[in-house]
């Protein structure tokens, strides 16, 4: 998170605020009013663990930081992290400035729908699960029949699919001031009527956009593209006007109010979303604000998330960190249990050989002071206490019971100490049993190693793998695909396999370290019981 100290702040209950800045193009050349605009919350610039998971603490303020703006949540998926809000700007000029704040729990929802919308209009969103579409607006004006299908992830949100037979019928507005008709549109073929309203017609006649009003008729100068989403524009007053993408396609006089219901999609394939029907005629620049809500368009652009608290500027790792998945999480708490558990071995593995390697050292002085009774060490007071931790003296130790054993009839005398080549091979295999089982305590625990060096990779690539994924499945759904809006959700999907390299490299570093001292114990384990033997059949032989 970035914590910023705040010049203002329109209240002090809420905790994080993000700038909003919109961009209008050089298209939109008068200054539209009282405008809703689409904003895309996803993980990729907005922060949805620090909200409520209903978005209800979520609030909208001016530039001056006093002015709340209404808006009206189209749909909000905070476990998914996903969130579609449509804000009235009163007043679109050069790169205007609003506030997007969260972070109160005690705030109460203030999403309001119709007064969002002006009053001469019907919105369309096609948000709902089951049912006929619902208006958004004031008026109430829901579709009466509805056969389209429901489309789970269309322009914003949701939207409604057509088969060239499924249609969607509509109440007539109030056009005595003029009309107008908005909506995106992804066609599947480039045929078929997309709107009709008495004489009044819009269609696609091989991707060309087509209008009809009485005598008045229009067509665009450039097809459009199947299995791309486009914005289409109709008004209707002194003359029909047809909006391709935000651009006046061209324009014919004569044209009649229509004053009955609509019918959408009736011989479309394809989908729509996004329905605008108004009672008035919207001009040149309000059509091109819709079209640069588009997947392609900068109108919105989010900033940097700040603090309410004092405080100095969050490295960018801590920013990253604030856009982390669950699932990334998950994984980065798995990977920080194998990074202890690796800490740990590597702590007590150095401890365990460097107090091993030390005795041995000890015990190996003390055996080569021996004479001829290999054996007498063993008996010796204490002695065994001294040389615990030493390897060579357990082996040691098993060569001395062993030729204990074979003597144990014989008087103290050497003259009678005698072992056959046979009892020799016999203590020998006696030796290399302890020997294996002295390389297996020196190998304990040395497979967690392994699993951090080899596991950790692999799992922060999944996280990674999996956190990308969910981005670009938001970014998809929301329809923001500008950089701003994938590059932090990439980055901190990148923070897992930063995780698992940071697991496995030290442990690759402590297993290497570790092999070269368990592999120089047994080397001096298999030297001292050559150099063991040796010393018996030189003593004990016939």
């Amino acid at each position: 998170m970035l914590s910023t100290p705040a010049l203002a702040w329109w209240s002090g209950d809420w905790a994080y605020r993000t700038p909003i800045t919109l961009s209008p193009s050089a298209d939109i050349k008068l200054a539209v009013e009282q405008v809703p605009v689409l904003v895309r919350l996803h993980t990729g610039n907005f922060s949805f663990a620090d909200a409520k998971l209903d978005g209800s603490d979520i609030r909208f303020v001016a530039e001056d930081d006093k002015t709340e703006l209404k808006y009206h949540i189209e749909k909000w998926d905070g476990a998914n992290q996903m969130a579609l809000v449509w804000v009235k700007v009163p007043k679109l000029a050069a790169q205007p400035k609003f506030f997007l704040y969260f972070g109160n729990e005690k705030a109460a929802p203030a999403s309001n729908a119709k007064g969002t919308y002006d009053a001469g209009s019907a919105v369309y969103h096609f948000a709902e699960q089951d049912g006929n579409p619902r208006d958004s607006g004031l008026n109430g004006l829901h579709a009466t029949q509805s056969s389209a299908q429901s489309v789970a992830a269309s322009f914003s949100g949701a939207g409604a699919g057509f088969n060239g037979s499924q249609s969607v019928a509509l109440p007539a507005v109030n056009a005595a001031g003029g009309y107008s008709f908005s909506v995106w549109v992804k066609p599947a073929a480039l045929d078929g009527v997309l709107f009709q309203s008495g004489d009044l017609k819009i269609s696609l006649d091989g991707g060309v956009v087509k209008a009809q009003s009485g005598k008045a008729s229009v067509a665009s100068g450039t097809a459009l593209s199947a299995g791309q989403w486009h914005h289409l524009g109709l008004t209707v007053s002194d003359a029909l006007r047809v909006y391709v993408d935000g651009k006046l396609a061209g324009e014919a006089p004569g044209a009649a109010l229509p004053s009955g219901g609509v019918t959408l999609g009736a011989g479309f394939q394809g989908e729509m979303d996004e329905v605008q029907v108004s009672g008035m005629a919207r001009n040149a620049a309000w059509m091109a604000v819709q079209a640069a809500q588009g997947p392609d368009g900068k109108l919105v652009a989010l900033g940097e998330e700040e603090s309410n608290e004092e405080g100095g500027n969050a490295s960018y790792f801590g920013v990253i960190l604030q856009s982390v998945t669950l699932d990334g999480w998950v994984v980065i708490g798995i990977l920080a249990v194998m990074f202890v558990i690796a800490v740990w071995v590597m702590f007590e593995k150095t401890i365990y050989v460097n107090r091993m390697d030390k005795s041995n050292n000890k015990f190996m002085d003390k055996f080569r002071e021996l004479s001829t009774d290999l054996a007498m060490i063993d008996k010796a007071k204490g002695l065994a206490d001294d040389f615990m931790h030493s390897s060579l003296y357990r082996i040691y130790h098993i060569g001395a019971v062993e030729i204990a054993h074979r003597f144990k009839d014989t008087d103290s005398s050497h003259v009678d100490k005698t072992l056959s080549p046979q009892a020799l091979n016999s203590i020998r295999a006696s030796l290399d049993a302890g020997m294996v089982k002295e390389t297996h305590r020196l190998n304990r625990l040395m497979v967690l190693l392994t699993i951090a060096i080899s596991g950790g990779p692999f799992l922060g690539l999944l996280g990674t793998v999996v956190g990308v994924m969910i981005t670009f499945a938001a970014i998809a759904a929301s329809g923001d695909v500008n950089v701003n809006a994938i590059a932090p959700g990439i980055a901190a999907a990148l923070v897992a396999t930063v995780a698992g390299l940071a697991v496995a490299i030290p442990a690759l570093f402590g297993y290497n370290y570790l092999g070269s001292r368990v592999k120089t114990i047994s080397s001096d384990m298999h030297i001292f019981v050559d150099e063991f033997i040796t010393k018996l059949a030189e003593n004990y032989s016939r």
